[in-house]
């Protein structure tokens, strides 16, 4: 089936479009190294999605507090402060032109993410970027990690638009993949992946920024 313009586009929110930054120092006013980060995140998404796959669930802030435990000698104290720091997160330069771009094409806006509520709409609000954006949606509500097919599905939904005419843009190459396999169009860009995984749905629309990405779905027939 051929994609078509999205009337609701979904956005990923840690990396896709806030910024890490201050989890990062974090870590390092701690003692840790930057690079630790990334090793965290990775294992904060292996251990929500397992608990999905296996029929079990944690929410986003657990598996983050599980993760840096495995990598790390921080006491529980010092973890719950590196936590606290995705409050202080803020948007990418390129988020709010493309926010912007969308919305002036009269596509609607939304944030999909599995993390702790109120990150996403926290960053936002720090960004000045709230009101391009229509809702904030985390799928803590339903107890179910992205890549999930039920994820996508759930948040078209809420949305009120058929899984056809909804896309997501994320920086993960993992996060396209679960919005394709579940119907919808999708966006890769890079930030901290250099490349879209080649073993991933091929249907995916890669670009080489954000803008990118945002273009490329603005280009799609409209019916």
């Amino acid at each position: 089936m051929t994609a078509r313009r999205p009337e609701v586009v979904a956005f990923d929110v840690n990396e896709t479009l806030l910024d890490l930054a201050p989890v990062r120092a974090a870590l390092v006013e701690l003692g840790q190294p930057a690079d630790l980060l990334s090793t965290v995140f990775a294992r904060t998404l292996l251990t929500g999605s397992a608990g999905t796959v296996t029929g079990t669930w944690c929410r986003f802030r657990e598996a983050f507090d599980a993760a840096l435990a495995q990598v790390s000698d921080l006491g529980e104290a010092d973890r719950s402060r590196v936590a606290e720091a995705f409050f202080e997160l803020a948007p990418h330069p390129d988020v709010e032109p493309a926010l912007r771009r969308l919305v002036e094409a009269g596509v609607r806006v939304v944030t999909l993410s599995h993390g702790s509520p109120g990150v996403a709409e926290a960053g936002l609000e720090r960004g000045g970027v709230a009101p391009l954006v229509e809702r904030s949606l985390s799928s803590e509500v339903i107890r179910a990690w992205k890549p999930a097919r039920e994820v996508y599905l759930w948040a078209a939904g809420v949305c009120g638009v058929a899984p056809e005419r909804t896309a997501l843009v994320a920086a993960h190459g993992w996060d396209v993949h679960g919005a394709l396999r579940a119907g919808l169009t999708a966006a890769w860009f890079p930030r901290s992946e250099r490349v879209y995984p080649g073993v991933f749905d091929p249907s995916a629309l890669v670009a080489g920024d954000l803008a990118g990405a945002v273009d490329g779905l603005l280009a799609l027939p409209a019916a």
